[in-house]
Order: C-alpha cells, then structure tokens, then sequence
C-alpha cells in the first residue's frame, strides 16, 4: 500500500480560493510520475481539508450531497503527493498515486477513456 502524504493546511492558501455558489471548486486528478488526468471531481472547504490532512483524496458528491473518499467503496484509492490550485484560485489539481484498477467507476483507468471523433487515446 503506497504511503500517505499529508500536507500542511495554510490559512493564506485557503483564503486563494474561489468557491462557486454552491461552496464548491472542481478539482483535476492527475497521476503521478505519468501525468495523465485520471478524473475531475468537486471538494468543499471540508473535503479539501480532509484531503489534505488525510494525504487521501476526499470529494463532494453533488448527486448524492455527501461526502465521499475515493476508495472506500471500490478499493481504488488515490494517495496525494501534491496539491495545487490555479492562477485564478478557482480549480484545484491534484497529484496521486492511484492504486487498483484505476479512477474511473467504470473501472477504467481513467475517465477520460472517449474521444470525440470515436479515437480513443
């Protein structure tokens, strides 16, 4: 099992970041050491600190209105090794090591499996 890494939470990180009306940020997975984007999900203040503290990813589910940490469920879980936010302040990206069959619930290795055009990458 790849280790956790937390990281620090700084008020003056925090206060950089635009949430839309609803409280929420998209946040871009992306996988570390490839580079490919593994998915795209939404945090809350709440989700981002337990993310970050937790060195697990940690997200909001809009459908559902609940929290949810990636793996739990499917055993896909992704172990943060940074974590970013945009020029604007307004979209997150993190960087993880993602462990089992991949990011997608589809069971893809990412979300990002369809083209348009009907290439696949």
């Amino acid at each position: 099992m790849p280790a956790v890494t937390p990281i620090a939470i700084r008020d003056e990180d925090l206060e950089q970041i635009t949430w839309d009306e609803h409280g929420l940020a998209p946040a871009i997975v992306q996988e570390h050491g490839t580079g490919e984007v593994l998915m795209l999900a939404w945090v809350n203040e709440a989700t981002l600190k337990r993310t970050l503290t937790e060195g697990r990813t940690v997200f909001w589910s809009r459908s559902r209105q609940e929290e949810w940490r990636k793996g739990d469920t499917s055993g896909d879980r992704q172990f943060l090794r940074s974590a970013h936010y945009d020029c604007d302040g307004d979209t997150l990206l993190f960087v993880v090591e993602q462990e089992g069959a991949g990011a997608c619930h589809t069971g893809a290795k990412s979300c990002f499996f369809r083209a348009f055009g009907g290439s696949a990458s």
